[in-house]
């Protein structure tokens, strides 16, 4: 991986004051970690350090050159402006190229499903971040997955199949879903009984004791019968 390079200065206004330096372009911003004594609150170029984090990621690799002293450093957290979409502040955490470090990994899809495309369907993602333990400069920039295998729905790639340098530990669960190729689903509609048919069919269900109204009828006028030939 190559080493981002970015100049920073030592920053001695904090607080509300930090303001003061976005008006004069300067980005606030502090480094730490277990090789400095404590954190040291520094100031880069804000339209400079602007353009390389839109192209870095959590695992990329920089070089901070502050008044001098050379220090490794991942993004470890960046605060934007939610309105402006301006940068506002990144922390960097200080690393040794000779201890490992933790870091998530962005994975990429790429490619296009043959099945999907001649049948329609979705690609149905799973995980898009996958959490590593290497060397500093060892770390992957990111992972890249092709869906051009997934032929038949159902097909589905996993973090077991992505390409993991030999010096690089995967910590997420080689069966966690990266992607998989779904059918396209069908609309049920119900049949929706109108209430007027419904009314009528109540009418139909009354309707059927009349027979039993005819028996009784019936019954009555024989008994009429039978007191008459009394």
């Amino acid at each position: 991986m190559e080493q981002i390079k970015l100049e920073a200065s030592v920053r001695n206004r904090i607080g509300k004051k930090v303001r003061l330096l976005r008006r004069d372009g300067k980005l606030p911003a502090v480094i730490y970690g277990k090789a400095l004594k404590e954190p040291i609150p520094i100031t880069m170029d804000l339209a400079v350090t602007s353009k390389v984090m839109r192209e870095a990621s959590a695992s990329s690799l920089f070089l901070i050159d502050l008044d001098g002293t050379e220090h490794n450093a991942l993004i470890r957290d960046f605060q934007i402006d939610v309105i402006r979409g301006d940068l506002q502040h990144v922390d960097f955490l200080a690393v040794s190229l000779t201890e490992t470090v933790r870091a998530s990994v962005t994975v990429i899809v790429e490619g296009e499903s043959p099945i999907i495309e001649s049948e329609g369907g979705l690609l149905v993602t799973g995980v898009e971040q996958i959490e590593v333990e290497s060397l500093p400069q060892n770390l992957p920039e990111h992972f890249r997955v092709d869906v051009s295998v997934l032929e038949n729905f159902g097909d589905a790639l996993y973090v077991r199949d992505l390409a993991i340098p030999a010096d690089v530990t995967v910590l997420t669960d080689l069966d966690e879903l990266l992607v998989v190729a779904t059918a396209p689903t069908l609309e049920v509609i119900e049949d929706v009984v109108p209430e007027d048919e419904l009314a009528e069919g109540e009418e139909l269900a009354e309707g059927e004791e009349a027979p039993e109204e005819g028996e009784a009828a019936e019954g009555g006028s024989g008994e009429g019968d039978q007191e008459a030939q009394e």
